[in-house]
């Protein structure tokens, strides 16, 4: 416990503030730890996030917003696109007898002016396979003049499923290539559009007018992190790694869905589910602030350490890099910049595929020396302390190590 090793004590803690931030370590309740600035800057992050259409400073839009944009006179100065992609075998995948996505889209129904996007036609090849990795930076040009965007053009970007793979182009077009103007994410998409009985359009798309001039777009490599980069901060623990994927198979008690594939994490990551972001039912939303806060510290996410003005890095995973997309959007609505927010594009697609790179799974572990009856990976640190220190374990140790969080500990 916090309060057993001495973490939660004056002695252990530097006062950097006050707040009340209470997790849990698996299903055991632990102590709170009180600071109280930190909680102040992420309460009025939550606010802003949670006002009534904010606008798209948080890249986050509700079907209302968008519905009073198109009918009045700053609709041509707004693209709308619909980023639709099914993932067979869940509950994410298409429609029986669905045509596809683009198919859907062309056919409707579909938000008025809506232009579609292939996430899997506009990527770059991987040598392993795996699915819609980044574009380069002619192939994404090609792509926004064909959906007439430049950078000065505001994007709203939605899928069928409500908020599933809509994410992910916001993540490519406004972080990974760094567009200058407004980006977000439709919440409900179209299945909340279609609740609403907001205007629709069917039948196949009136042509642009004319394409958009190619603009020039840079990638930036540091919002794309390649499996090279993650295996090193296993070691330099540069950023902190959240994996969307559900706890079976991040546990490595699940089977995954690729043939062949190895079971597990990336050693030091924490498991931030995807679906534990979303409203359950229909149409499926991202939860509010003060729901994703709470997901957040249950999963160990240290929120306070990532508020601070000097907060570290975040790298999120998942199965081949479109759900990853959905812990940033969360993370963006709770107040962390985009610019210390990055994805792992390859995911588990490439690192549990090939056999060099490492991989922790659930089962107990005790490191050398280590006293406690057990010490897990659920584990936050040892029950044992030695010469007044606590001895930190597990993947959670790693977190607390890391150079964002250090300066709390003594």
């Amino acid at each position: 416990a916090l309060a057993a090793a001495g973490l939660g004590s004056k002695s252990a803690v530097r006062p950097l503030a006050t707040s009340s931030f209470t997790h849990q370590i698996g299903n055991r309740p632990r102590t709170s730890v009180v600071w109280p600035a930190t909680r102040r800057r992420l309460a009025l992050a939550s606010s802003a996030a949670a006002s009534s259409d904010p606008g798209m400073e948080r890249g986050l839009v509700s079907c209302e917003w968008l519905h009073t944009v198109l009918s009045g006179p700053d609709a041509p100065a707004l693209r709308v696109v619909d980023a639709t992609w099914y993932l067979p075998n869940s509950p994410f995948a298409a429609p029986a007898g669905s045509p596809g996505a683009e198919a859907e889209h062309v056919e409707g129904p579909r938000i008025p002016g809506a232009r579609f996007f292939d996430v899997d036609a506009v990527a770059s090849p991987h040598p392993g396979g795996v699915p819609h990795m980044l574009p380069d930076e002619a192939t994404f040009a090609k792509a926004m003049a064909s959906l007439g965007i430049n950078r000065a053009t505001r994007v709203v970007v939605y899928d069928r499923l409500g908020l599933f793979s809509a994410p992910r182009l916001w993540y490519t077009l406004k972080v990974a290539f760094g567009h200058p103007a407004d980006v977000a994410v439709l919440d409900g998409g179209l299945p909340r559009w279609l609740k609403l009985g907001l205007p629709l359009e069917h039948g196949p798309p009136p042509k642009l007018e004319t394409e958009a001039p190619p603009s020039t777009w840079q990638l930036a490599p540091q919002r794309c992190w390649d499996v090279e980069r993650v295996r090193a901060n296993i070691d330099v623990q540069e950023a902190l790694v959240l994996d969307a994927r559900g706890p079976g198979r991040f546990e490595g008690t699940a089977p995954e869905p690729r043939p062949g594939m190895r079971g597990g994490h990336i050693p030091g990551s924490l498991n931030v589910p995807f679906t534990d972001l979303l409203s359950q039912g229909a149409p499926c939303t991202l939860r509010p602030p003060d729901e994703l806060r709470a997901r957040m510290l249950a999963a160990n996410v240290p929120l306070e350490a990532l508020a601070a003005p000097s907060g570290g890095t975040v790298v999120s995973s998942c199965g081949s890099g479109m759900t990853a997309c959905i812990v940033g959007l969360a993370l963006h609505q709770l107040g962390l910049p985009l610019d210390r927010w990055s994805v792992y594009d390859g995911s588990w697609a490439e690192w549990g595929a090939r056999e060099d790179t490492p991989v922790a799974t659930a089962e107990p572990r005790r490191r050398a020396g280590c006293e406690a009856a057990r010490c897990d990976d659920m584990a936050l640190v040892c029950a044992t302390r030695r010469g007044g220190d606590a001895l930190l374990c597990c993947g959670l140790a790693a977190v607390l190590a890391a150079p964002f969080v250090r300066p709390w500990l003594l």
